[in-house]
């Protein structure tokens, strides 16, 4: 039996994924569900990083589930932006991305839970109650837990092997060692006394040289060469 209509609480909804298939299933399913006390309606589907601030400007919203991989900017970098300007918003991560590197900058950036988008359907309204009643949720096969590999041949350290093979500078090391532990260009700028827009350079010029172009794909470099 359905709560009555007086003790259902509406809430804002906006989306943040580029694959419009997914989003068109997602749009179905909540617009056509009452979660608990909760009815949902779709405000808003962004395509980009971009989008989802200029939406968020002009709609407040309740929940934004968002997938990582967004561009212009990517989902870890619009993240912080989020939860900095609209801090009314709660965020859920539903995503592909299941490096435990990721997880952990994406919680550190402001993500209110992760999930994947393997999870069922009980799972993601089970994780949007989570968020929505100001819990942090993290969904089933979500791992946490750190995995390094082992130590480079010959004996060279991890940063100058990786330095060597992609003609990285010192300071370039050192950034993406800082961009490894999920660090936004503020927090990096202060920690080196540096200003962000020098950061700024710094991390274009790190992703040219190792041809990616978000900042996820940097974190999983990070870890995967053992520079964090």
């Amino acid at each position: 039996m359905s709560p009555a209509p007086s003790s259902i609480k509406s809430l804002s909804v906006l989306l943040a994924d580029d694959q419009p298939i997914f989003v068109e299933g997602m749009q179905s399913m909540l617009a056509h569900s009452v979660n608990g006390h909760f009815a949902y309606q779709v405000k808003g589907i962004a395509r980009t990083g971009a989008q989802v601030s200029e939406l968020l400007r002009e709609t407040p919203m309740d929940l934004l589930v968002m997938d990582l991989s967004l561009s212009e900017p990517d989902g870890l970098a619009i993240l912080p932006v989020v939860k900095k300007g609209f801090s009314n918003t709660r965020v859920l991560v539903m995503t592909l991305q299941d490096d435990p590197r990721l997880v952990k900058a994406a919680f550190r950036a402001g993500a209110d839970g992760y999930m994947l988008k393997s999870g069922t359907k009980d799972e993601f309204f089970h994780a949007i109650e989570e968020v929505l009643c100001g819990k942090t949720f993290v969904g089933k096969g979500v791992p946490l837990a750190n995995h390094r590999n082992g130590d480079s041949m010959n004996g060279a350290s991890p940063e100058k092997t990786f330095a060597k093979k992609y003609n990285l500078t010192r300071r370039e090391i050192e950034i993406m060692r800082l961009i490894g532990h999920a660090m936004n260009n503020k927090e990096i700028a202060d920690m080196l006394f540096i200003s962000d827009q020098t950061v700024s350079v710094h991390r274009k010029n790190i992703m040219r040289k190792l041809g990616v172009n978000n900042t996820a794909t940097l974190i999983k470099i990070a870890f995967e060469h053992n520079l964090v």
